[in-house]
């Protein structure tokens, strides 16, 4: 930018700007930190022995790990076909379609979990029920984390499949194969990362979910406890100390699968650059 007598104007500085974002990025990642200080100074390695030793806690880590692992597959196999058809196709009420999915994400967990109360006390949830009985069960829990989980599954398979360029699949039809097989041998590689990323956070939202699972679900002690509603039921009695040690076996989960999954991550990625 030049001034009126020819000569450039004198450039501002960019450290204020950046100043800026950095106190407004570290003020945000020091309050986690602050949060996670905040679990481990209060509580002590043996509150949490002693919460591992508590038969209804190691069941309530059993299920967790179960559940949420079942929920992934589950979100897996229900977000990676609506992730492609979303965003390959066009048809009639597919805008209307893209926001019934996000429902689950804006509505408050515990409406949903009302929701599938309701459901089943349908005709046809009551029908259901007398085939595998869902309500205050297993089954119950893992449908309720699905309910959530999903959702953020199917947003990330979606981003994937509309990033991923078309052009192969064409080559792969004008080639001869049909759309099942340019799916397969082209799409689904594709989005390895993508899967990755969608399984990683359906799991760790199923892990964290409490809210339907407490209305649909229950949580009764060494049936349907998982880590969640076990900090709900230590809060309950004032037993502060092992709701805090609960707490710190699900950040420890869930930083476990996020490390595991940024890892693989990049060694996927240095492989397709290799």
């Amino acid at each position: 930018m030049s001034t009126g007598n020819g000569h450039a104007a004198p450039q501002r500085p960019d450290w204020p700007f950046v100043a800026g974002l950095a106190i407004l990025s570290g003020a945000y990642v020091l309050l986690i930190v602050a949060l996670l200080a905040a679990d481990l100074t209060f509580t002590t390695p043996g509150h949490l022995l002693q919460a591992l030793r508590s038969p209804e806690i190691r069941f309530s880590v059993r299920l967790s790990l179960v559940s949420c692992t079942l929920t992934t597959l589950l979100a897996l196999w229900v977000a990676v076909p609506i992730g492609y058809l979303m965003s390959r196709f066009d048809f009639p009420g597919k805008r209307l379609a893209d926001a019934v999915l996000d429902i689950p994400i804006v509505l408050p967990p515990l409406v949903i979990g009302l929701s599938l109360l309701i459901l089943f006390q349908t005709p046809v949830g009551k029908a259901i029920e007398r085939v595998v009985p869902f309500t205050y069960t297993v089954a119950g829990v893992v449908l309720a984390q699905f309910a959530v989980a999903c959702a953020f599954a199917v947003r990330t398979m979606l981003a994937t499949f509309a990033q991923i360029p078309q052009r192969r699949e064409q080559v792969a039809l004008t080639l001869g194969c049909n759309r099942a097989e340019a799916f397969w041998r082209v799409a689904l590689p594709e989005a390895r990362r993508g899967i990755l990323t969608a399984a990683t956070l359906a799991w760790a939202r199923a892990l964290g979910e409490f809210g339907p699972i407490l209305v649909f679900a229950g949580a009764t002690r060494m049936r349907t406890e998982v880590l969640p509603t076990s900090v709900f039921l230590e809060l309950s009695v004032g037993n502060i100390e092992a709701a805090v040690a609960v707490s710190l076996l699900m950040i420890l989960a869930a930083v476990t699968v996020l490390t595991l999954a940024r890892t693989f991550g990049q060694r996927q990625s240095l492989e397709r650059v290799l």
